[in-house]
């Protein structure tokens, strides 16, 4: 067994969320576990489609799956259910949230979906070339609560209010949780909109003030330092190569990559 493969307590804590492993009609599905385990090779070399080993299956069959699951939400339910999975244990740590953002370089494969342009699919170009931006918002332990997808050339602050929505569902009944109690951010979130966002929605905030900003408060230097959890999770995802690259035309293609290594560093 291949050393990043899922293994049979991971794969039976994915099967609530799976779609059936035998449809009501047809031919029953190849074993879920090789497709994931060939959707994750993937993801990792960054390899193309074509050359998926064959003890995976056919390429074209772990290809279909993979844009079927897509459309039908499933790397999104995987992922939040590992978050409430993650909430009800008590791991996820709600009084510190760090935000940031990254430039993605994107493949020249990446441009020319078909019917779209590049806003739509949130590509553009930035100081680092033809990219897109990927906005991450982490809890106090690093974990990944929520991503955003933009064009390369976009600023972190103009979906910080979008990237502050993080909700992880929970089966009792009440509000899920949204807010953290402190935010630590850098200076690209030092706007006076943000700041008045956080007052407005009782959340402390850790982030330095620009020298061209005429009020100033208290900074703790010890507790921004907690921001490296952020960027460490930002390390962590590019480790795929497939999210360190984007080689995928459409912006929900490259989310569901995303989506994929997510959780399987929640695994």
């Amino acid at each position: 067994m291949n050393r990043h493969e899922l293994k049979e307590p991971q794969c039976a804590g994915l099967q609530p969320v799976l779609p059936p492993q035998k449809p009501h009609s047809g031919h029953p599905n190849n074993d879920h576990r090789s497709m994931i385990n060939g959707m994750g090779w993937l993801n990792r070399t960054g390899a193309p489609w074509r050359d998926l080993p064959e003890r995976y299956g056919k390429w074209s069959s772990v290809a279909s799956r993979f844009y079927r699951w897509q459309t039908a939400g499933v790397w999104q339910r995987i992922l939040a259910a590992l978050q409430q999975h993650a909430d009800q244990q008590g791991q996820l740590n709600w009084a510190i949230q760090s935000v940031d953002g990254t430039v993605i370089r994107a493949h020249q494969h990446a441009a020319g979906a078909a019917h779209s342009s590049a806003e739509p699919e949130a590509l553009g170009r930035s100081q680092g070339g033809f990219s897109s931006k990927v906005h991450v918002g982490a809890d106090g332990t690093g974990k990944p609560l929520t991503f955003l997808l933009t064009a390369g050339q976009r600023h972190e602050s103009v979906v910080f209010e979008a990237l502050m929505q993080s909700a992880v569902k929970r089966p009792a009944r009440g509000q899920p949780k949204r807010r953290p109690k402190r935010l630590v951010a850098d200076k690209a979130y030092g706007k006076r909109r943000i700041r008045a966002y956080l007052r407005r929605h009782g959340i402390r905030s850790t982030i330095p003030h620009k020298v061209n900003e005429h009020r100033s408060g208290p900074f703790s230097r010890c507790v921004y330092c907690t921001r490296n959890l952020v960027e460490r999770l930002i390390n962590r995802l590019k480790q795929f190569r497939r999210v360190a690259t984007r080689y995928q035309k459409r912006a929900a293609n490259y989310l569901a990559m995303l989506s994929l290594a997510a959780s399987t560093l929640g695994l």
